[in-house]
C-alpha cells in the first residue's frame, strides 16, 4: 500500500527530527509533484516517494537506502514505493538503477534541490521565487560552492531523462517554488 500524505509525513517524522532534513524532504516532495504533472503521472504517489526518500538517513546514515527497505516492509508499504525510494542511491550506496520516470526524476533532483536551496539562501532576497536558471547554473559550475552536492549524479540523471541540465534546473526551481513557504525559501520577494 501507499500511505496517505499525512501517514507519510508522520512516518518521516518518526525517523527524522532535523529541520534541514525535513525541509529537504518537503522540497523533494514538491519538486516530485511538479514533475509528475509534467509526465502526466500520479502526483500523490510521486510526492510520497519524494517525501520519504531519505526516511532512514538521520537515524541510519551508514545504512542509507538499505535500512529503509526493512522499515517500509514492516509498514507493509508498496514495493514500487520502496524501489522508488532506494533507487535514488544508485551508484552511491547501492546498484538499484533508476528505471521508471519517477525513479529517474528522484535520482536527478535530490541533489539538485540542495544546490538550488544553497543558491537561494545566498541571494539578498533569500528566496527561490526570484531565482533563475542562470544563477543556479553558475553555482553548479563552481565546485567549491555547496561542495557536498554531487554534480555527476545530476548530470547522469539529466542523461537518463534525456533532458538538458538547464531544463531540469528550470523545472526543479518551479517545483520548489510551489512549496517555497513550507521550506523557508519564500524570502523577501
Amino acid at each position: 500500500m501507499y500511505p496517505t500524505r499525512e501517514e507519510a509525513w508522520d512516518l518521516l517524522k518518526e525517523y527524522n527530527q532535523d529541520p534541514h532534513l525535513l525541509n529537504h524532504a518537503l522540497a523533494v516532495e514538491g519538486t516530485m509533484r511538479h514533475f509528475a504533472t509534467l509526465y502526466n503521472e500520479d502526483c500523490e504517489k510521486w510526492g510520497i516517494v519524494g517525501l520519504l526518500h531519505d526516511l532512514d538517513y538521520e537515524m541510519y546514515p551508514e545504512q542509507h537506502c538499505k535500512k529503509v527497505i526493512e522499515i517500509m516492509k514492516e509498514k507493509e508499504l508498496d514495493e514500487e514505493l520502496i524501489r522508488g525510494v532506494i533507487s535514488h542511491g544508485y551508484g552511491l550506496v547501492n546498484d538499484v538503477k533508476p528505471e521508471s520516470n519517477l525513479e529517474k526524476v528522484l535520482y536527478t533532483i535530490d541533489e539538485l534541490t540542495g544546490l538550488i536551496n544553497a543558491t537561494a539562501i545566498m541571494r539578498p532576497s533569500k528566496s527561490v521565487l526570484d531565482l533563475n536558471v542562470k544563477s543556479v547554473k553558475k553555482k553548479f559550475k563552481s565546485s567549491g560552492f555547496a561542495a557536498g552536492v554531487n554534480r555527476d549524479v545530476i548530470k547522469n540523471g539529466c542523461d537518463m531523462l534525456d533532458k538538458s541540465l538547464e531544463g531540469i534546473i528550470e523545472q526543479t526551481i518551479e517545483g520548489m517554488r510551489s512549496v517555497a513557504e513550507d521550506i523557508g525559501l519564500k524570502g523577501t520577494v
